[in-house]
Formats: structure tokens, sequence, C-alpha cells
């Protein structure tokens, strides 16, 4: 993956997105391949080539499907897919593409969600895949709702899907958020909203009929771009 120019993405600490002002570093950060040459061990799991290879199944890539047999999910069936390109749109070929999200109602298989909304027991929200030779890779999942945060007064996060995508090393690791197009809570999302204004387009996924299967699912193209002027922005800095 190419390095990122990190005065294009949103800043580490945003007052208006609360939880970023506990969390969000203060100190300057580490070069990690100064710390490596001093200290190998703290940081040669990041830096260092991960040693196997990816493994993922048919199956995980379909969200309709990877949960407990016995039935499928409830919602609106759709199909994500695009391409992990580098800073010159070529291809990024055999990166990790893992996806989280809340189920229809808004709500995450986890135990730290207690928002009061249904679980669907035939959903677990998370899924992975293994781009192709010429960068694609491809989701079946059900459109997310969705979800109140404790932010502010009535705040409620827009409909999204998380991606993670991994390269040859844990230090190339970009995680970002995938929108939908016409979504009116983009408007008023503090996270969403951090994004420079000219970059929030690179997070909007774009409707595409092509990609659709009749009779069955819309389809959603989002593109992930490693660099560059339409550099696909990440989640937080770092």
């Amino acid at each position: 993956m190419t390095s990122r120019d990190w005065s294009q993405h949103p800043p580490y600490i945003c007052p208006d997105y609360k939880s970023s002002v506990l969390r969000g570093p203060t100190r300057p950060l580490l070069n990690l391949a100064s710390l490596y040459q001093q200290q190998p061990g703290s940081a040669g799991e990041l830096l260092g080539k991960l040693t196997d290879v990816y493994q993922t199944r048919s199956i995980d890539c379909d969200l309709t499907k990877n949960g407990p047999p016995g039935g499928e999910p409830i919602g609106e069936r759709i199909i994500v897919g695009g391409r992990v390109m580098d800073d010159r749109g070529r291809a990024v070929a055999g990166a990790l593409v893992e996806i989280w999200q809340a189920n229809a109602s808004g709500r995450y298989l986890h135990r730290a969600d207690q928002h009061h909304a249904p679980l669907d027991p035939n959903f677990i929200g998370a899924g992975r895949a293994i781009t192709d030779r010429d960068g694609y890779y491809r989701f079946y999942t059900i459109k997310p709702g969705s979800y109140p945060w404790a932010n502010h007064v009535n705040a409620w996060r827009p409909q999204h899907i998380h991606f993670s995508v991994l390269g040859a090393t844990l230090a190339t690791r970009l995680v970002t958020q995938m929108y939908f197009p016409g979504d009116p809570l983009l408007d008023l999302d503090p996270i969403f909203q951090a994004v420079p204004a000219a970059a929030r387009i690179n997070l909007i996924a774009q409707f595409d009929l092509g990609l659709s299967q009749a009779d069955f699912a819309l389809g959603y193209h989002f593109d992930i771009v490693l660099g560059g002027p339409r550099e696909t922005l990440a989640d937080t800095p770092g």
C-alpha cells in the first residue's frame, strides 16, 4: 500500500465527535521504521511481512448465508463491490478486505451494543474477502439500519458499513466507513462531517444497477483507493 497524505484525513481529535477527545493521541506519533531499528521486537510484528497467506471460504463474503444455519437474515439484500487500487489506479491484488456492520434494525451482534432493537439470529454482520488479480472484491449482505449513539442529544449514525483493508503488513491496514447515497443523516453526523468536504464523496458508495442481481439484490459500487487525490480516508488516522 502507498503512503498516505494525512493532511487530507480527519484530524485525530474532533470536538464535535466527543469520544475522539478522549482517545485521540496528544503526543507526537512514533516512526515505526526508526523504532524497529532501535527495538526490533517492539515493531517487528507491525512492519514484518505477514508470513501466512490469507485464507477465506467462499461463504465468508456472503453475509446473507454465513450466519447460523436454518434461515436467512431479515432486511433489504444488497451487493457491495468494487476495486482496491493504489494511488496510480493500479490493482492491489491479494488484499484482505473485511467488513462489519449493524443489522437491518441498526444493532450489532456484540455484547457492548445494548440498543433497544432486535437482534437477527441469522445475521452475524461480518465477512471477509480477498481481492482478485484485478483488485476486485464483492460482498452479499443486508443494508444496515441507522442507530442512536450517545454523542449528543438525538444523535443517530447514518447507515454505514465498516471496512478494513490489510496489505502485506499490519502497519498498512486501512480502516474506513462506507456510506449510502442520499442519506439525510450525513449532514448531521460529526464523524462524516469531520472529513474534509472535498473528500467526503470518496466515502459514499454509488448505486450500480450493473452490479445488482435481478430478483435478488441491488448493487452498490465502492472503490478503495490507497493514496492520491481520490484516496479513501481512514476512519481515524493511524
